[in-house]
């Protein structure tokens, strides 16, 4: 099962059965070792990095990010 099928599978519960999956697999998390979350986000890092890279994704100056974000809360 692929991780898009099993998303689907897993959106189609209710909001109770949704929101202890979640904490299931967040707490899962916990369970790391330093070295395996640095893998992580290196991981992570190289992903963003290959979509800024390919154009997918683009960057913004940080006070415009922040101005956006402060607009929103109004």
């Amino acid at each position: 099962m692929t991780i898009e099928e099993l998303k689907k599978e897993a959106l189609r519960l209710t909001p109770e059965g949704r929101a202890s999956l979640a904490r299931e697999l967040l707490s899962s998390l916990d369970a790391l070792s330093d070295a395996e979350i640095e893998q992580l986000w290196i991981e992570e890092a190289l992903r963003r990095d290959k979509e800024f890279d390919s154009g997918a994704a683009c960057a913004s100056p940080a006070d415009e990010v922040l101005d956006r974000a402060r607009a929103r809360r109004k």
